[in-house]
């Protein structure tokens, strides 16, 4: 009897060994199946958060600039940091009738950072053409115009007629002081030069075409311009007036250069730049560019050949 009780029992076990082993066998991947699901679930949750967040951008900059951006990982950086969107590229790689050049002379002051609120405002570039000024605000200004994606251009240190262009060696001496300063300051090489009075100022103890040669030599580019904006006249020249300057000589050159000045003084050009954007933008033919090695320069006095 005893043998067969062991028997009995010993075949009892087996069963439930078996049996355990069933239902391992079905829960167990049953379970992992579900911790998958789950998983899966979150994951999916997580790439519908990131594609709303690319859609929030997207509609973001339409609000504040009135366009269309695709924003990828690749270049989730603003141009401000030195990062083109590609919108910014489809718009320089676009042919356009008219070509724009905002360019301003004798900063900085207050007045550039206000210049620089507008032009961020309106997703446009340009071209400040300074001069060497070492407080708190201007080198924080010469920075701000680097970050936000101008060109940093020189106008000569001092802006003083007659240290500047008393001898060669004074000219010199001033421009290779400016362009070390920004360096120094912005990390920027700049080799784009204006003249103080320009190309064609009457003022210059030295023969223009000597400063020049030495500008090309040292792989400088220098700009005067074919629109003025009369700013440089009067300090008390209208917004309406300096904008009527600067828009009417659009129609009659591919490329138009303006001049404006964003000295302390120059409020009124402050207060004209939002019409003028305004009024080249609404044409529909007209790009605004800042100054680039690919800019055709405008120069009133040509280099002798």
């Amino acid at each position: 009897m005893k043998g067969t009780y062991d028997r009995k029992e010993e075949i009892r076990q087996s069963k439930r060994v078996s049996a355990g082993a069933v239902i391992c066998a079905i829960v167990f991947p049953l379970v992992i199946s579900l911790i998958l699901v789950i998983r899966v679930a979150a994951l999916q949750s997580q790439v519908e958060e990131v594609d709303g967040a690319v859609v929030a951008v997207q509609t973001e900059d339409e609000q504040e600039n009135g366009i269309y951006t695709t924003v990828s990982v690749e270049m989730s950086t603003r141009s401000e940091n030195g990062i083109s969107w590609p919108d910014e590229k489809e718009q320089s790689d676009q042919v356009w009738d008219k070509k724009i050049y905002l360019t301003f002379d004798d900063g900085p002051s207050r007045n550039t950072n206000r210049i620089l609120d507008i032009l961020k405002e309106y997703d446009v570039k340009a071209t400040f053409f300074v001069v060497g000024k070492t407080d708190e605000e201007s080198i924080k200004a010469y920075q701000r115009i680097v970050s936000e994606g101008h060109t940093l251009a020189m106008h000569s240190y001092s802006h003083k007629y007659a240290e500047v262009y008393e001898s060669e060696e004074s000219f010199i001496q001033d421009l290779e002081e400016l362009q070390e300063y920004l360096y120094q300051i912005t990390g920027v090489w700049s080799r784009y030069y204006r003249f103080p009075g320009g190309s064609s100022n009457a003022v210059s103890r030295v023969d223009i075409q000597e400063l020049i040669q030495y500008l090309d030599e040292s792989d400088i580019t220098y700009f005067d311009w074919n629109i003025a904006s009369g700013d440089a006249v009067s300090d008390i020249l209208s917004a309406e007036t300096i904008t009527r300057n600067c828009v009417s000589g659009i129609d009659n050159r591919p490329e138009s250069m303006i001049l404006m000045h964003d000295a302390l003084e120059k409020s009124t050009t402050v207060e004209a730049l939002p019409q003028i954007i305004e009024q080249i933008q609404g044409r529909g033919d007209a790009v605004f560019l800042p100054i680039t090695d690919e800019t055709v320069p405008i120069q009133h006095v040509m280099a002798d050949k």
